[in-house]
This record gives C-alpha cells, structure tokens and sequence, in this order.
C-alpha cells in the first residue's frame, strides 16, 4: 500500500475509535500498536515500552505533575474565593468591575494554577453566583469565567506550552516569557468587553427602571471602606508573592522549569497549611488525589501520542503530508492561516495536549519551511486552541462551568462565550500585525531577507 493509503487508512482508524467512546490515551496507543503490528517488522511490538519511555525521557515532562501539584493545592483551598473577593473589593468603582474583577481573577489564578478547568472550577464557583446575584445576565457571567479559565494554557506555567515546547524542541523559558504579553492582551480585551456588556445591560435594566419596572439588582452599587478592602489583603498577597517568586525563578535563571515547578508545589501546600490550617491527612488526601488523577491522565494521554507520532514518522505518513503542504508552495501567511483552520476544525473535537502532539509532526516542517518564528507560532496556536475549550462540540470549559452553575442553560453558555471567541481571533490577527507583543522582538515572523 501507498504512504498516501497507509496514511489515509490511519488517519480513518483514529477517527473511527475515538468517536467510538475510547478514551483519547488508549485510542491513540492502540491505533499505534495496530499499525505497529501490519506495517512494521515484528519485533517493533517488542520495543512498545522502550519507545514510549524514550519518549517521555524528557525533564521538561517532570514539570506537569509537580505543577498540578501547585494547582491542586490553590484549587482546592479557599484561594480562588479570597482571590476573587479582594479583587471585587478593589474595583467595585469601576463600571462591571465585578465582572473585570472574575477576569484579572481568573488571569491570576491561571498563573499560579496552569489550568484552564481548575481556574473555571475555582473562580466561577465563587464568581458566577456573585454576578448573577448583583443581576448579571447567565451568559455574561459564563462567558467571563469560560474565558477567563482559557488564560490557564497561555499564562505562564502553562501545561500545554510545556508540551509545545517538547514537540517542537524549543526553549520552554522562551515560550513561557512569548506567552506574557498575549496573555496580559488577551485580558484587557476580556475587560474592556466586560465593561461595554456591563453598560449595556446597565442601561436596559435602568430604562425598565424609569418606566415603573422593578429596580433590577444590577443598579445596585457596593461599597467598601478602606479598612474593608485592606482587611482582605493578607490572605492573597502570601499567593501573589508566590506567584512572583516562581517567575522571578524562571525567568532570572535561578532555576530550571522542573525545579520551579517543585518550589511552586512545595510553596503552595506551605501556604495552605498556613493560612486555611490544610494539614491534616484527611485534608491534604483530596489535594493528592486529584494530583495523582489528573497527572496519571495526562501522562498517558502524552506517552500514548508520542508512541502515535513517533509510528506515523516511521511510517512517513507526517513527512509526506509535510511535504505536500509544502509542494503546493502557498504563500507563508496563506499556509499559516490553513494551518491555524486545521486546528480549530481539531478543536472542535480534541483537547489541546492531543492536537499538539498528533500535529507537531506535520505542521512544524512547513512552517520552518515558511521562516515563521516556532516560538511565536507557539503562542499564536495557543490562542486559537483556547478556541477550542469555549466552543461545541467539546468545549470542555463549558461543562466545568455547566457543573458549576447547572441553573444556566446551555445555550446561554455558549451564546455567552462567542463574544471571546471572537476576541480571541482579534488577539491572533494583531500578534500576526504586531509579532513583538509576544516577544518584544519586531522581526520575529520575518523571513531572512525582512519579507512577511
């Protein structure tokens, strides 16, 4: 058979288990051992174990399950509440301060965190009963925190950069640094969204007010006196001094990612314990837990996609598929926007860590080709991914917020969350226009000779 035929049949394989229910790891492995055993000499089922432990032999990996740690162990304390409720106490001035409050919050949380569905769990189960109660429409409230939680992939430590960088072989400290100014962009287009919509229902709620309609709670104003909004701060800074001091860290060369992501972890169940008295065994089990869960699924999820990539390279499925894109000799940008179509269409069925590491393979080659910036690319493929967590039909932020607030239907949700989606497009068209809000560098997306 054909590389054309073999690749076409495997790509068909892997749509066929996944849309049968099999979870993403295992569907993936045994696609890979399938092909394995038709396509490659027989001994290659021998080495399953050795290729997969090869192919996580990466100390950049060893981050993931000690940032999770840190995760878990804000996630699952009162951290995201007091968080929250000392940025609501501080700009409460601000018209839909409450709602800018959820996103500077999530954006927060997200940093310290690394993960989407924990930032949506821990901010919206504070969060969206607030702004609902102060007469925020369903959606709007969704919509702010399904955004904000996607910030956990680009803002720094980020589990899905982390795999980028594996796939693609690039400096992780780079793409964590890339990844600060389209984070901080991503966030003041979500506030200033958050402000207009504010004003908007601000002004339909005071029109039924002057016509004899019941006062709605969104004209209601909250008041806090210095002392209020100073008594809520020791409980935060203690998080955002960590937080800082992680960065400082990294980025100052004192330690490595792995090493950071150890102090981050041991740091965080230090503060709990200090500050919510989370110590005791029965405490500290759900914390474990959910670190040992999540990390074991991603894990396996990432060692499953190695050993696929590492298959359809043996079998020259990825470089053929390369090399056709980059025989039909697009221009750069045309292939970039191609590129960034396939991922969205994934995105509609794939969670990130899969599409990264079933794509790199393929789409990295042509943009070399092409003398796009990997880096910046990194970054770039991050938003539009973030995409992917706010839309059917995966969306996986739309059921975290779903279990969160089960009272808000589902087409609210989704209706809530476009306006991002549609914020997150503006934010890739002006990192394409304007490369050095990524890295401070202008020519980063340039070709040797200065041409775009």
């Amino acid at each position: 058979m054909s590389v054309f035929g073999i690749g076409l049949a495997y790509g068909i394989a892997t749509l066929v288990v996944m849309f049968s229910g099999m979870p993403i790891a295992f569907a993936l492995g045994a696609v890979a051992v399938v092909f394995m055993g038709i396509y490659m000499p027989a001994a290659s089922l021998d080495t399953v174990t050795q290729n997969v432990y090869e192919e996580m032999a990466s100390i950049t990996l060893l981050s993931i399950p000690l940032f999770i740690l840190k995760g878990a162990a804000i996630g699952k304390s009162r951290a995201g509440q007091d968080l929250y409720s000392a940025l609501h106490a501080w700009l409460h001035r601000v018209p839909g301060g409450l709602g800018v409050a959820n996103v500077f919050a999530c954006a927060l949380f997200a940093a310290m965190a690394g993960s989407s569905p924990a930032t949506c769990s821990a901010i919206g189960s504070a969060g969206i009963p607030e702004m609902r109660k102060r007469g925020y429409s369903g959606g709007f409230a969704a919509g702010i925190i399904a955004a904000g939680g996607t910030l956990g992939i680009l803002l720094p430590p980020s589990i899905t950069m982390i795999l980028f960088a594996v796939a693609a072989e690039k400096s992780l400290g780079r793409l964590f640094l890339a990844g600060i100014g389209p984070g901080l962009l991503l966030v003041s287009l979500f506030g200033a969204y958050a402000v207009i919509r504010f004003r908007q229902e601000y002004a339909a709620a005071q029109a039924i007010f002057e016509k004899g309609g019941p006062e709605a709670a969104i004209l209601a104003r909250d008041e806090y006196t210095l002392a209020e909004r100073f008594s809520v701060l020791p409980r935060v800074i203690p998080f955002v001094l960590l937080l800082t001091g992680v960065m400082i860290a990294l980025y100052g060369g004192y330690a490595t990612p792995s090493e950071t992501a150890g102090l981050g972890g041991l740091l965080a169940l230090a503060l709990i314990a200090a500050i919510y008295s989370v110590w005791r065994p029965s405490d500290l089990a759900p914390i474990l837990k959910s670190t040992i869960r999540e990390s074991t699924m991603l894990m396996m999820i990432i060692g499953m996609s190695l050993l696929y990539s590492y298959v359809m390279s043996y079998l020259h499925i990825s470089q053929s598929v390369a090399e056709s894109i980059v025989a039909m000799h697009l221009p750069r940008w045309e292939l970039l926007f191609a590129i960034l179509v396939m991922v969205v269409v994934l995105g509609f069925f794939l969670p990130p860590v899969s599409i990264i590491l079933m794509t790199a393979p393929i789409i990295l080659p042509p943009l070399r080709a092409a003398n796009f910036d990997i880096i910046w690319f990194g970054v770039v493929m991050t938003i539009v991914m973030e995409m992917g967590l706010i839309h059917p039909p995966v969306g996986l932020n739309i059921f975290v917020i779903r279990n969160v607030a089960p009272d808000i239907p589902l087409r609210e949700v989704i209706w809530g969350t476009l306006p991002f989606v549609l914020l997150m497009m503006l934010a890739v068209l002006l990192l394409c226009f304007f490369p050095g809000i990524s890295t401070g560098l202008p020519d980063l997306v340039m070709g040797p000779d200065g041409s775009r």
